[in-house]
């Protein structure tokens, strides 16, 4: 008799990405819009604004800004994009849809770009039969300026995001199966108001039904607007924090959240809150890794590197460079396929923590190889095969395998 479907079910940010690489942000076009002072809604390498703000912030119209700013180029690439939506399509390029059902939960407007998403979404094997069109207000979207030079030569991005019909989808909108599935998963909730005001019941709801709980953050532009300096809310963050089996979050992220002022002692403060586990990501630079043993094995806080082969694939062959939009969302994405996979096998307490970051890395660094977050199969299992590929190189770089 085979066993039954492990599923996985996800809500969160769901958006268009429109991506414009060959921006430089040292350029006067750039530079002229750069924040001046926190959540002033200026532009920063690395984080988000939304329109409105960055209109506010500059006295003049998007539409004039994103013509500057570009230079009247067109996108480059129009790509399914937010952190809800596609680490869940690349958990179900991942997995066999025999053993695992993967659904998302979204709202979108009633306009074209949401009949883009649906149209791209087709093709994937996600179940979008719960992301809907919900609102009379636009379809959420984000510009995304990608320079590609940033960072040593690593890659940067900025967003300008409009929220647009997200601000209408409220937790009434998940219904009984959510909270029934083995993992549910919350994604860029800070792009979706009513989802991340109410994160906390939301959290224990899911754990009352013995659901996994995984989080991954992204820049919370809207609370940092409101209360400038002040901590970041997952709801009722402390309440929250105890809720979540695993939590994933870049720097900037993990400070604002934490108020703390390095990495270390974020890392600290979210052990003291009882976070069953955590990864802090720093763009190429060490990640952050920590088990209490409740989900994982037990694994103390302990930096570990980016994937040194993809570091110097891209540098050897910089054609074969896309750009770094969607390395945290799938990132994300690997981490919960290689959760959900172990759990078809493995015990609570015993699953391979190690095992589930080299799936993490080897899925974002697999995104730096081409552009946009959301990769489209030729055919099934090709991602798959290419992903498992830089997992092992991985696991034999940090001497494990």
């Amino acid at each position: 008799m085979s066993k039954k479907k492990i599923i996985i079910s996800g809500t969160g940010c769901a958006l268009a990405d429109y991506l414009y690489t060959g921006v430089k942000f040292t350029s006067p076009e750039f530079q002229k819009y750069l924040s001046k002072g926190s959540g002033d809604g200026g532009l920063s390498p690395g984080k988000l604004v939304f329109t409105e703000e960055l209109e506010k912030f500059s006295s003049k119209s998007y539409p004039d800004i994103l013509l500057e700013i570009s230079k009247g180029c067109l996108p480059c690439s129009i790509n399914v994009g937010g952190p809800g939506l596609v680490p869940l399509i690349h958990v179900s390029q991942l997995l066999d849809s025999e053993e695992y059902e993967v659904k998302f939960y979204g709202g979108s407007g009633k306009d074209q770009t949401s009949g883009f998403l649906f149209h791209l979404l087709k093709k994937t094997s996600l179940d979008i039969s719960n992301y809907q069109e919900i609102s009379s207000k636009n379809t959420p979207f984000t510009h995304v300026f990608s320079d590609a030079s940033y960072d040593d030569n690593h890659g940067e991005r900025t967003f300008i995001n409009n929220i647009g019909a997200a601000w209408d989808y409220s937790p009434d909108l998940l219904d009984d199966g959510f909270f029934k599935s083995d993992i549910v998963c919350f994604g860029g909730t800070a792009l979706v108001p009513q989802i991340h005001d109410n994160l906390t019941g939301l959290l224990s709801k899911a754990k009352t039904n013995g659901c996994l709980t995984v989080v991954n953050t992204v820049f919370d532009f809207r609370n940092e607007k409101k209360n400038p300096g002040v901590l970041w809310p997952l709801g009722d963050t402390n309440k929250s924090l105890k809720l979540i089996d695993l939590i994933m979050m870049d720097c900037e992220e993990a400070l604002k959240i934490s108020g703390c002022q390095t990495i270390d002692l974020a890392a600290s403060f979210f052990i003291s809150k009882e976070v069953s586990s955590f990864i802090i990501t720093n763009g190429s630079k060490n990640l952050y890794v920590y088990s209490d043993g409740r989900l994982f094995e037990k694994a103390d806080l302990i930096q570990l590197p980016v994937s040194g082969k993809i570091t110097e694939t891209l540098i050897q062959h910089p054609e074969l460079k896309g750009d770094t939009t969607g390395c945290g969302d799938n990132f994300a994405g690997g981490a919960i396929a290689s959760l959900a996979a172990q759990l078809r096998t493995g015990k609570r307490g015993e699953l391979d923590f190690l095992q589930t970051l080299a799936w993490a890395v080897a899925s974002g660094g697999f995104t730096c190889f081409y552009l946009g977050g959301t990769y489209f199969e030729e055919c099934p299992g090709e991602k798959f095969t290419k992903v498992k590929e830089l997992v092992h190189d991985y696991l034999k770089q940090i001497s494990i395998e």
